[in-house]
């Protein structure tokens, strides 16, 4: 017969769970609609500062710009800057972006490429640190939704990584956020930049809102207007100079959404991952409660049947 206290504990215990794993879904709702409001408020630099490229890049159509973070060279070294979380419970978030990594590492050794890796967060460092893989160098991940102070330090250390020559160009692999239940790793390349690639374009950004009383995220599309600069317009500096002073901080924009965009794959694979512990907790109690009941039922039952047989026997 089932022991009922053991069942009965392993109740509670199942309870407490469910609390803790329902307050860790709070809290990861929470920190994304943080991440939300950061892409937001990061949005009209960005949208100023892909104007002025836009403008600069029309104005010099780059055919007399000897600017070295424009300079295409031989490439011998990849540098893979991979974005990871700092803790577990999140899901497939971090399995799946080294996964990715290892992927692009594999696809680079075919080609006869030499690569380097340059990680954020601690998941990502453990794991390559363990299996002694070439890492150039590691920087730290905030517990909080990344800013463009963090941004612009990582971005000075992988400035420097590339313009000493230690690596030949910077892939950036981190994951894009889709929606709560969807992620997607992927790569983007930083350096060298593109001059093709400075053109304002249509970009994303993604609500978190409620409906029904269920969490949901919708996608907006966001056109920044262009302008040409004016072909009289006289600048007090050389147009190349200018530029060369904003590709950097074109650069650490780049690297501030996508490390946002990680920051809320993270979350939502976390919110997601505490919302389905926290059903899976409900349906045990569930089980359990049923299978308690049951054995309450059978142990009344025997002690009925032991009272019974036991007048019969007096009689």
């Amino acid at each position: 017969m089932p022991n009922l206290k053991a069942i009965r504990d392993r109740i509670n215990s199942v309870k407490n769970t469910k609390k803790i794993t329902e307050a860790m879904r709070l809290v990861a709702a929470a920190k994304v609609r943080r991440a939300q409001e950061q892409v937001i408020n990061t949005r009209p630099f960005a949208d100023r500062l892909a104007q002025v490229l836009y403008g600069l890049a029309e104005r010099l159509q780059f055919e007399s710009v000897d600017l070295p973070l424009l300079k295409q060279r031989e490439v011998k070294t990849v540098g893979l800057l991979v974005i990871s979380g700092n803790r577990g419970l999140c899901g497939s978030y971090n399995s799946s972006i080294i996964k990715r990594a290892e992927i692009r590492a594999r696809e680079l050794t075919e080609q006869g490429v030499d690569y380097k890796y340059l990680l954020i967060g601690r998941k990502a460092i453990q794991y390559f640190q363990r299996r002694e893989a070439p890492i150039l160098n590691t920087y730290d991940n905030p517990e909080k939704i990344p800013t463009a102070d963090d941004a612009s330090a990582v971005t000075d250390e992988v400035l420097a990584d590339f313009l000493s020559g230690s690596v030949d160009r910077i892939e950036l692999v981190y994951t894009k956020f889709i929606s709560l239940i969807s992620s997607k790793p992927v790569i983007q390349t930083l350096l060298p930049l593109d001059p093709q690639g400075l053109e304002v374009q249509d970009d994303e950004i993604f609500r978190l809102t409620t409906k029904g009383g269920h969490f949901e995220v919708s996608r907006d599309k966001v056109t920044a207007p262009t302008k040409s600069f004016p072909r009289d317009m006289i600048f007090e500096q050389d147009p190349t100079q200018i530029l060369e002073a904003l590709l950097p901080l074109f650069l650490t924009n780049q690297l501030l959404r996508a490390w946002q965009e990680s920051s809320a794959s993270e979350l939502a694979s976390r919110m997601t991952a505490m919302s389905n512990a926290s059903d899976n907790a409900s349906e045990l109690v569930g089980t359990l409660t049923l299978s308690y009941n049951k054995a309450r039922q059978a142990a009344i039952t025997q002690e009925i049947l032991e009272v019974v047989g036991g007048a019969s026997a007096l009689e």
